[in-house]
C-alpha cells in the first residue's frame, strides 16, 4: 500500500474525528518488513500533499498545524 492510500484507510477506519500517528501510516506500508522508518520520507511527503490538497489537516496535541513540522497528528480535513 502507498502512503497517501495508508493515511486515507486510517483515517476511514477511525471515527471523525480520531488521528493516526504518521509511524502507523509507515507500519502499514511498510508491512510485515517492519522497515517502517524508512518508509518515512515517503509518509511525510504524501502527508504534505494531502495538507496541499485539503483532504487532511495537522495538529499536535491538539493545536492545528499550518503545515508539517516537528511531531504531528494527521487528522481528517473538516468540512
Amino acid at each position: 500500500m502507498d502512503p497517501r492510500e495508508a493515511t486515507l484507510a486510517l483515517l476511514a477506519a477511525r471515527s471523525e474525528d480520531a488521528t493516526v500517528c504518521p509511524s502507523e501510516v509507515a507500519r502499514a506500508v511498510a508491512g510485515e518488513a517492519g522497515a517502517w522508518r524508512e518508509a518515512m520520507p515517503d509518509v511525510h511527503a504524501a502527508v504534505d500533499a494531502l495538507v496541499d490538497e485539503g483532504a487532511v489537516q495537522l495538529s499536535w496535541k491538539g493545536r492545528p498545524l499550518a503545515m508539517r513540522a516537528g511531531p504531528y497528528r494527521i487528522a481528517r480535513a473538516s468540512k
